[in-house]
């Protein structure tokens, strides 16, 4: 989506951490949420648009659709 956008996100300008939160049913080890913090090299002109990709894409992510309904899913974005 950013890269539709005409942003550059290849070479390291955009990475992720991503954390989960683990717990146990039955002796078994569930995630039960993940966060992705989004980091991304970007000039301030390409904010506007920047945000917009990062509004729109979770309904666009395949793994997000898949797990959403289950497991909790947060994210957050730093442009620097």
């Amino acid at each position: 989506m950013l890269e539709a956008r005409g942003i550059d996100a290849s070479d390291g300008r955009l990475t992720a951490e991503v954390r989960g939160r683990v717990g146990k049913e039955e002796g078994v080890l569930v995630v039960r949420a993940i966060h992705a913090k989004y980091r991304l090299e970007a000039a301030d002109a390409d904010r506007a648009a920047v945000q917009r990709a990062y509004d729109l894409h979770p309904m666009r992510c395949p793994v997000y659709r898949t797990l959403h309904r289950c497991i909790e899913i947060t994210t957050e974005l730093e442009v620097v």
